[in-house]
């Protein structure tokens, strides 16, 4: 998939565990895993939102969007 999901490095620079993050952002810890490690095929504005209060950044910071493989093109 073409985007990108930079949870991880935020994660990093608040110094917060997922299960945390989860927890303020109010999703379960598996469902922050899979919007995490890039498997989710779809996230909620109120969702991004959340994650942006919570981790005081903006959503550019948590997404991005990488030159896919010639597959990814039709997707979505």
């Amino acid at each position: 998939m073409p985007i990108a999901v930079d949870i991880d490095v935020m994660l990093a620079r608040r110094k917060m565990s997922v299960g945390e993050l989860a927890d303020r952002v109010g999703i379960t810890p598996a469902n922050l895993a899979v919007l995490k490690n890039g498997r989710a095929k779809a996230v909620r504005f109120a969702t991004l939102a959340a994650l942006c209060e919570v981790l005081e950044c903006q959503p550019g910071d948590l997404l991005r969007w990488e030159a896919g493989e010639a597959g990814d093109a039709g997707d979505g």
